[in-house]
């Protein structure tokens, strides 16, 4: 058999790379396709929503947001005339609120952005279910999702997620999987207020163990995780700002080591809060990629301010 010469070699190899990096470009616009596009963005009285997520390779990393304005996506007003009338409060009082997640996937490159975007096409499907059995989102939903991760054995990255329900009076619902706790910025005080601890009750990251009542093989050595509770915040007045995020808002750092947060997010918050989310957020991602242009992780940021 003749070998191959230098030549031939190297332009295999070019073929090689150029094939690649073509399937690196198509993965990177799929998990760009799953980013949620302005026509998404959930709209309540009194409530103004804006955030993005900031892959920290410019294309495509696991930070993730997914928003649900329940009155667009899932033709509510047909849900409630074919449903049960047990059910039908229930999906008018859904159809009032706006839900919003915020997943981390370990990791920010093209496989923590794909697996995001199966947490996303699984989420989304499953609230269609939700809402047609219940009327609303249950913690069933989510121990579902973290018992298929579990047992989905290819899937070696952790997770950590926060899904939350924002109504017009300002009430905040969430559960957490592992993930940084909600801020609240008072409008009135000029400052991030604490939140008390029994409000942030938190679970382990999706897929570290199956869910109690809901494991497809046997117990495992590290247990089940406890169902799910949802807390509720109520501190939102005229003007005040919640905060969502990844740990990549956190935990960024500048080049001498310095900590952008909280404080200097305290900061831009005081001096922007009368701008509308979709500005408020803008001036956060100028001032943090100010600090640092490089930062060392995905970073997500969404703000949520009553008006």
């Amino acid at each position: 058999m003749k070998e191959k010469t230098d030549s031939e070699l190297l332009a295999a190899a070019r073929q090689h790379i150029d094939f690649l990096s073509a399937e690196l470009q198509h993965l990177g616009e799929l998990a760009r396709n799953f980013d949620a596009p302005p026509s998404e963005l959930p709209e309540v009285p009194w409530i103004d929503v804006y955030g993005e997520a900031l892959p920290r390779n410019g294309q495509a990393g696991g930070d993730h947001i997914i928003y649900v304005d329940f009155k667009k996506r899932y033709k509510m007003d047909k849900l409630i005339r074919e449903a049960p009338e047990k059910v039908q409060d229930k999906l008018r009082a859904t159809a009032a609120r706006a839900g919003i997640v915020v997943l981390d996937v370990e990791g920010h490159d093209y496989s923590s952005a794909f697996i995001a975007s199966v947490f996303h096409q699984a989420f989304l499907l499953g609230v269609s279910y939700e809402l047609k059995f219940f009327g609303e989102i249950t913690t069933t939903l989510f121990d579902n999702i973290n018992t298929r991760f579990f047992n989905s054995s290819g899937i070696s990255k952790t997770l950590t997620m926060v899904y939350g329900e924002i109504s017009e009076n300002g009430t905040f619902r969430f559960l957490s999987a592992a993930h940084p706790p909600p801020l609240i910025f008072s409008s009135e005080f000029e400052r991030l207020v604490a939140i008390s601890e029994d409000r942030l009750v938190s679970f382990p990251q999706i897929g570290t163990m199956p869910s109690r009542g809901n494991s497809e093989i046997s117990i495992p050595l590290l247990g089940v995780k406890e169902r799910y509770t949802v807390n509720e915040i109520n501190l939102m007045g005229r003007g005040d700002i919640l905060i969502l995020y990844s740990d990549g808002l956190s935990d960024h750092r500048d080049s001498a080591g310095h900590k952008y947060f909280p404080g200097r997010l305290e900061e831009v918050l005081r001096t922007n809060k009368r701008l509308p989310a979709r500005a408020i957020f803008a001036r956060v991602k100028e001032d943090l990629l100010a600090f640092n242009d490089k930062p060392d992780d995905d970073i997500t940021v969404v703000i949520i301010k009553k008006t």
